[in-house]
Parts: C-alpha cells; sequence; structure tokens
C-alpha cells in the first residue's frame, strides 16, 4: 500500500476543523486507497484480554505470543514403516544385509542398543533406538527370517528420519500476538498441550438502518416503503468477524429517536455502523447528529457502487467513544462499502494489526464491461473453471447498487481501477475473492 504523501494530524478533530492540514484531501473525491490509509491512522485496537479454551479460540485475536513449550517432536523418530539401522553399514559394492533384533512401536520405544550389522523394525513415529541412524522403508527390503537385505540405492545417513525440535524448537514463537486463531492453529496449539490461549475480548459493534421508507421484514409494505435488507446483511458480515453484535432495529427520520439511538449505541459500542442517511439530498438529521456529538468526515468515494461514506468518532457519554462507519442505504453499497473499508479497520480494532487483504489475482473476463474512467469499480464478478481447466470471470449482470440478488450470485468482485475504462471480452481483470469472507 502507497504510504500517505501528507504529514499524519495530530487528531480527527484536526481534520474535521481543518481538512487542508493534510495534503491533497479532497472530501468531494476521496480515492478509494487514500481513504482506507487515512482510516487506519486513527484506530485504536482493543486492549482488554481474557484467558480462554482453546477450543472457543478460533476466530479470535491472540493477545499473546504463544511460545513452544518444547521441541516439536520432542525425540527422534521415524517418518515411515521400516528398518532402521547405522548408516555406515550400507555397502556400495554389495546388498546391504542386517539381522534384525526388535521392533520400536509408536509409543513404546525399543530400549537396546543397534550395534553394527543390526537393525530395528520400526513403525512411523517410532523413536529411534540408540546407535541407528536411518530408517529403510519396508518397500525398499527383501526379508527372509530375522534378516533383511536392501540395495543402496543412493542412501543418505539421517533419510527417513525426524529429529526432535526439527517442527518446533523449545522457546521458538509458534504464534505471534495479534493473529487470527484459524482450525490448523487448534490442532498446533493442542500439540504442543497447551489448554488455554490469551486472546482480546471481542470488540463490540451496534449497528442500525435509517430511514422512514424502511419495513420490517414480516410486515406488510405500504407504498413508498422497502424492506430494510440492510440490518440482515451487516448482521451476516459482522458475524463472520466474530463480533458482539447489537442490532438497533431501523430507525425513522425522527430528530430525537436517532440521537437516542446513536448516543445508546456510542455509549455500549466499540464501532458503531449506520446505512442511509449520508448522501447529499438525504435528511441531515444524521449530520447534524454527529457534528454535535463527535468528529466525523464526509466523503464522495471515487468508486462505484457505494459513493458516500463517514468515517469518525462518536462520544457516546463522558467516558465512551466509539468509532463511527457511515454506509450508504443501497443494498450492495452497503456490502461493499463493508468489505472494502469497514472489514478491514474493523480487524485492526480486534487486534491484528496488519489484516491480510482480501486475495485478488489476474483472469480473463468473458464477456465486455462497461465503465468509465476517473473511479474504482468493484462489480460483482462469477469466478469459474472454463473446460481446459483456466480461471475465467464474468460479470453477474446488472450492476445496480440496489441489485442485491448480484451480490448472492457473485463469489468475487471485478476490481476495476480508476484508470480503466470500457473493456472488451477477453480482456485481463483483476478479480477479489469472495468465497469464505461473505
Amino acid at each position: 500500500m502507497t504510504k500517505p504523501t501528507s504529514t499524519k494530524p495530530t487528531s480527527l478533530s484536526q481534520v474535521v476543523a481543518n481538512p487542508s492540514c493534510m495534503d491533497d484531501y479532497d472530501p468531494n473525491s476521496m480515492p478509494v486507497v487514500k481513504a482506507r490509509e487515512f482510516i487506519k491512522q486513527f484506530l485504536n485496537p482493543v486492549v482488554e484480554t481474557e484467558t480462554i479454551a482453546l477450543r472457543d479460540s478460533l476466530g479470535r485475536i491472540l493477545a499473546r505470543e504463544i511460545l513452544s513449550p518444547a521441541n516439536v517432536p520432542n525425540y527422534d523418530n521415524s517418518a515411515m514403516d521400516g528398518y532402521a539401522f547405522n548408516a555406515d553399514d550400507i555397502t556400495s559394492y554389495a546388498p546391504t544385509k542386517l539381522k534384525v533384533i526388535g521392533t520400536a512401536f509408536a509409543g513404546k520405544a525399543f530400549t537396546d542398543e543397534v550395534k553394527r550389522g543390526e537393525c530395528v523394525r520400526i513403525m512411523t513415529g517410532g523413536a529411534m533406538p540408540a546407535g541407528a541412524d536411518t530408517v529403510v522403508v519396508q518397500e525398499r527390503v527383501k526379508l527372509e527370517g530375522d534378516t533383511i537385505t536392501f540395495s543402496e540405492a543412493k542412501f543418505k545417513r539421517a533419510m527417513n528420519v525426524r529429529y526432535a525440535g526439527e517442527d518446533l524448537k523449545q522457546g521458538q514463537t509458534v504464534l505471534a500476538a495479534g493473529h487470527m486463531m484459524r482450525a490448523a492453529d487448534l490442532g498446533l496449539i493442542a500439540s504442543l498441550g497447551i489448554a488455554e490461549v490469551s486472546v482480546y475480548r471481542k470488540l463490540k459493534v451496534a449497528f442500525f438502518s435509517t430511514g422512514d421508507e424502511l419495513a420490517s421484514v414480516g410486515q406488510p409494505l405500504q407504498t413508498g416503503q422497502v424492506y430494510d435488507s440492510n440490518r440482515y446483511s451487516l448482521f451476516g458480515m459482522l458475524s463472520r468477524l466474530g463480533v458482539e453484535i447489537m442490532d438497533m432495529g431501523a430507525i425513522p427520520d425522527d430528530p430525537d429517536l436517532l440521537e437516542k439511538t446513536l448516543l445508546k449505541a456510542a455509549s455500549t459500542a466499540d464501532v458503531v455502523i449506520t446505512s442511509g442517511g449520508v448522501s447529499v439530498g438525504e435528511a441531515d438529521y444524521m449530520k447534524l447528529l454527529l457534528d454535535k456529538h463527535g468528529q466525523v468526515v464526509f466523503w464522495k468515494i471515487a468508486m462505484k457502487p457505494g459513493r458516500p461514506l463517514a468515517y469518525g468518532k462518536i462520544q457516546g457519554n463522558k467516558t465512551q467513544a466509539a468509532h463511527y462507519f457511515g454506509l450508504p442505504g443501497n443494498p450492495v453499497a452497503v456490502m461493499v462499502t463493508f468489505y472494502q473499508f469497514v472489514r478491514e479497520a474493523m480487524l485492526v480494532l480486534m487486534g491484528q494489526p496488519q489484516p491480510a487483504p482480501l486475495p485478488m489475482f489476474n483472469v480473463m473476463c468473458t464477456e465486455p464491461i462497461r465503465k468509465l474512467t476517473g473511479r474504482t469499480e468493484f462489480q460483482r464478478g462469477i469466478l469459474f473453471t472454463d473446460a481446459d481447466g483456466s480461471w475465467k470471470v464474468k460479470p453477474t449482470g446488472a450492476q445496480g447498487s440496489a441489485i442485491l440478488s448480484s451480490m448472492s450470485l457473485a463469489n468475487c468482485f471485478i476490481v476495476l481501477n480508476d484508470d480503466v475504462g470500457n473493456l472488451d471480452a477477453g480482456a485481463m481483470v483483476q478479480v477479489q475473492v469472495l468465497d469464505g469472507i461473505v
């Protein structure tokens, strides 16, 4: 990511009061990358921690690094079923013959020493017996009575042996603080005998929709009303992040009720997200309340969909302030702005200092694309493999910001930067994979 060219402001309120304190800061045409950079400057992650059972840590952020309490593996062992022997017994001019003197099982070691000319039958994971340093796999030998025979075939000392500390050494950092626990991590930490881990507390996120036109699902629509789908999309996206969710409902354009809801959300949550009320031409109630109770900047992002966006902090009470994200009202724009701005910011707030960006790579687009230069577009796409196994992408169809079905059909965004215009079928495009994220 390109570093900002401006000097970092001392506070968010400084930017609100004097936007010119940041070089090249244009709230009426904010590039996507610059908006991400700006937001990240003012994120303060949670600091409170808790100790939880390993099984409960999936998706949580480690507050302390995990050090290996022992070598892994903690003893030299065989990587294969075969025969353990001393590599000095290998002869290059004739087949090697060794006498089998016992067996080493996983969990039951062979306790005697292996002398020259001898070997031990050994199972995968079995401890290497004293005097042995190499394993020949059982498929490479001929067994007759208590004697095995095999040819040299470029044997090397220590072949098929896993040494103590080969995976992890005692005291080595296994997982760093700020790491999000995944399924493989649960097994890894369990293999060290660790039953509990220290994690940051869950981030508390409150959200609500605004607008007189919103109706709750299950109720009949009146003329001019639409169902409030945004809260359901936000609930799903937030659930994937594993945060503590507070759904404050759909709030009509009533200044007193909006203020009460906003202050309650900011008093109890780390983050407040609203949808609607930040576009030019919409009711000014939310903007007036945000100016009254916090420091919030309003942008026209040079992107489609999702042009209007607000970010800042809201003072809920004398001791509690919350980060604020004001998203557009259109359903697709809500999801796009969440994935492009809110998701990464949330991961930082949860305790991940450098969240991994959504995976993105170049593929061929099978259909033409219409686009104006001067803004970044996130068109919904379907990533697929053709008959020869090559990855390709095609748009889902109509790309309007109110066509929520396009998000259900899509498994990726087709990311078209501001300098990209109309494209013919067969052009290479960037895709941002959503599977596993949405």
